[in-house]
């Protein structure tokens, strides 16, 4: 009998990647999958599977915040970009881990982990809800690097741009690009690497390809259908539109 997953992780590339992995395996049918922790929530609670792949570092709920809200702990793997995470705590017998991207290998390992589990008929660790306020408290304090400059590569040289220059980040043709002094940087991260990487107080994502300095907004207006529109202090007067599922969020950060 196949396992049944759930995955859930805030990057749509990184979610379908691990999808495929796992339909490769001809071990697994993926019952559900999700970018949004408030929806997995509701998913995992409806329904729980034999393992949900759960993704550490989210906006708004972490992983360990998810797993808190259930009223029944599923096996889990969690998927985390950081080694860091990789606690002790990890090892229990209801937890695994996989380090992004994720490798094949590793994937397979932890596949006959949770088929063993689910065979043995063993309970889930017996103080879970413990461990994962231990683990959402160590998550909480771990005190991120946030990058202060970025780099730029253009034929054999290398461009150092200071963030507080960057008026946003965009997407673009599969290619990510930072706007400073009126000019376009070609980066190496994706949209979702950066949010990661920046600091949460200056850079804020409104839209799936787009990641804004709040330190360049010159005004906020509304658009219909609730979505909104951002005009930068740059020299083009820069708009930006802001996604009608991130406008909530972005009030917040933006304090507007």
């Amino acid at each position: 009998m196949k396992l049944r997953a759930y995955l859930v992780d805030d990057e749509p590339l990184a979610l379908a990647r691990l999808r495929r992995l796992l339909e490769n395996s001809e071990r697994v049918e993926v019952v559900g999958s999700t970018t949004r922790p408030e929806e997995a929530i509701a998913a995992l609670t409806a329904d729980p599977p034999d393992v949900c792949f759960l993704d550490i570092q989210m906006p708004r709920l972490n992983g360990f915040d998810v797993l808190a809200k259930l009223p029944r702990q599923p096996i889990v793997i969690f998927i985390t970009a950081y080694d860091q995470y990789a606690l002790k705590a990890f090892g229990v017998n209801s937890v695994d881990y996989l380090l992004k991207p994720v490798d094949p290998e590793a994937l397979e390992r932890a596949l006959k982990k949770v088929e063993v589990l689910r065979n043995s008929g063993q309970p889930l660790h017996a103080d879970l809800p413990t461990l994962l306020k231990q683990l959402t408290d160590s998550l909480r304090e771990v005190k991120p690097k946030y990058l202060e400059r970025i780099a730029s590569r253009l034929g054999d040289r290398i461009w150092f741009i200071d963030l507080d220059r960057v008026t946003h980040f965009y997407a673009e043709e599969k290619l990510t690009y930072a706007a400073s002094d009126g000019k376009a940087y070609s980066v190496d991260y994706s949209i979702a690497d950066l949010e990661k990487k920046l600091d949460p107080k200056k850079f804020v994502r409104i839209h799936r390809g787009t990641l804004v300095s709040l330190a360049w907004m010159r005004e906020v207006s509304s658009l219909p259908g609730g979505s909104l529109n951002i005009r930068l202090k740059d020299a083009k007067g820069t708009d930006l539109i802001v996604a009608r599922d991130r406008a909530r969020e972005f009030k917040t950060r933006a304090g507007c």
